[in-house]
């Protein structure tokens, strides 16, 4: 699961996809969510993506 900010959602894909061989899965985050940051900068989270 990869946490992601706009800037970011389509690296998490590419990840999910290279290190899983699965479809991603998109969700985007709620406003309860707001404190979780993006893996790759230190931006809010708009989007988590898993594989599952």
């Amino acid at each position: 699961m990869i946490y992601s900010c706009e800037e970011h959602v389509d690296i998490a894909l590419d990840t999910i996809v290279d290190e899983h061989g699965t479809f991603p899965i998109l969700s985007k985050l709620t406003v309860d969510n707001l404190s979780t940051t993006c893996e790759y900068c230190e931006k809010p989270a708009v989007y988590m993506v898993a594989n599952e």
